[in-house]
């Protein structure tokens, strides 16, 4: 944990009462503030006051005595409208920020010269952010992996100089955390996203921009129209950050990008990493987020041969595109994670002789942007509120079968793909929908698939 001494003997509200709410309490709490909590949801609260906390109605409360609002970044700052708790700080004149600010200063007072790196894009940053983490561990670091990606930042250990903090920023973290200024800064790409809690694709790129504006070293992404236009706005200032241009190709713009599967930095100088044969790397996005963690690790001095001896070595993260096991000739994949078509177009990318397991709970759009990667596929295995309409898109151009559950449809794709003539079929579970109709969440979906697999695996032994 990281206490949050900065503002011991103060008095702060907090909002938002789930997971990094109560871990941000917590840290608080044990920095010797008093932490005024409260959560508009009765399950909150209940979950806090059985942890032992004691709530206090903020709706009653006197906001003169408050320091500031620490507001979980879940909770709406701006759009569509401010959360009233937000009203109430305006209102009182105080600051609204959130955890990654507060481990900001708990940095800048303990230790500022720590390595700090913080790394947001639209798409890819939690493998990126994994990544870096196993790249910098294999390089001998103390590293601290959090943020966003799952650990609460504040449950990591303090900021120190011979420890690295590897942390993964959503833009709703970004926007609550105005002091952020990393050792290292990571903008891998921007794609319309968030919109309602932004109000427009501009004002979501110029939150995420804040992140490497601040950075010591700015890595940039050049593959995408908004990323480019920053990292040439950022080389254009003067007293900024270094800049470093990064592309998942082999861009003219970038000083780090990918040649057919290898990671090339600046003018080939210090060698090149290869990403043939790892495994959890596959796929042309995948290549960019090894040119991010390539660019990071460099930049904190680790040599060239231990990023690409941790390329092989990286086992990935858990329903992303996921190794799960083998029967045979045939790989599964574990792809839980692809809640939307843009997500599985990845995976549709990476592989071949697909036979591939799709449905749960629709999305806008379906998966017609998908077709052009339908020859890919030799079945497709549908489940869940958008078996019907996934039908209609995939007649006449891809045989599927209908089986409801994820359990069925596992059987049934492991049984053609044992019959396929292909090297490494693969049966892929690479929804494009979310899974509320038939999970908690994708993460359940992914597990259960994991669990099928295993039975068919130890069935057949």
């Amino acid at each position: 944990m990281t206490p949050v001494e900065t503002l011991r003997g103060q008095k702060v509200a907090v909002f938002g009462l789930g997971g990094s709410g109560l871990s941000t309490v917590r840290a608080l709490v044990a920095g010797g503030v008093e932490a005024a909590l409260w959560d508009d949801s009765e399950t909150a609260r209940e979950r806090a006051t059985a942890a032992g906390f004691r709530l206090s109605d903020l709706a009653e409360a006197d906001w003169s005595s408050f320091r500031l609002l620490v507001l979980s970044p879940g909770v709406p700052l701006t759009h569509p409208k401010p959360h009233w708790t937000v009203e109430r700080a305006g209102a009182a004149g105080m600051p609204v920020v959130g955890d990654i600010e507060l481990f900001v200063r708990e940095r800048a007072a303990r230790a500022p010269r720590a390595p700090f790196v913080a790394i947001t894009g639209t798409n890819g940053k939690s493998t990126t952010t994994a990544l870096v983490a196993h790249v910098l561990k294999e390089a001998g670091r103390d590293v601290a992996l959090g943020g966003n990606i799952g650990v609460p930042v504040l449950d990591l250990p303090p900021p120190a100089e011979g420890r690295t903090h590897v942390v993964e920023c959503s833009s709703y973290q970004i926007d609550l955390a105005p002091s952020l200024a990393p050792s290292v800064g990571l903008l891998i790409n921007i794609a319309p996203d968030h919109l309602d809690r932004h109000g427009d694709l501009e004002s979501y790129a110029a939150i995420k921009e804040r992140l490497v504006a601040r950075s010591e070293v700015a890595l940039v992404g050049v593959d995408d129209t908004l990323s480019r236009a920053i990292c040439a706005r950022l080389k254009a200032r003067g007293g900024g950050p270094r800049v470093v241009a990064v592309s998942g190709q082999d861009s003219p713009l970038a000083d780090v990008r990918v040649r057919d599967r290898r990671v090339i930095g600046p003018d080939d100088e210090a060698g090149e990493a290869d990403l043939a044969g790892a495994r959890a790397l596959r796929g042309a996005h995948n290549g960019q987020n090894a040119a991010f963690a390539y660019a990071a690790a460099r930049a904190l001095g680790a040599p060239v041969a231990t990023i690409a001896r941790a390329f092989q070595s990286f086992p990935g993260l858990a329903h992303r595109m996921e190794e799960v096991g083998r029967r045979g000739r045939v790989l599964f994949v574990n792809d839980s994670k692809a809640t939307n078509a843009d997500a599985a177009e990845k995976a549709l990318e990476a592989f071949g002789d697909i036979h591939w397991i799709l449905g749960g709970k629709p999305k806008a759009g379906g998966i017609e942007p998908l077709r052009p990667l339908f020859p890919r596929v030799a079945k497709a295995y549908l489940i869940g509120e958008a078996a019907d309409a996934f039908a209609r898109t995939l007649a006449g151009a891809v045989p599927f079968e209908r089986c409801g559950t994820l359990a069925a449809a596992t059987e049934a794709a492991a049984r053609d793909a044992s019959r396929s003539g292909a090297d490494e079929p693969v049966v892929l579970l690479s929804p494009a929908c979310a899974s509320f109709d038939q999970f908690a969440n994708f993460e359940a979906r992914g597990e259960a698939f994991r669990a099928a697999v295993a039975r068919l695996i130890q069935g057949e032994a």
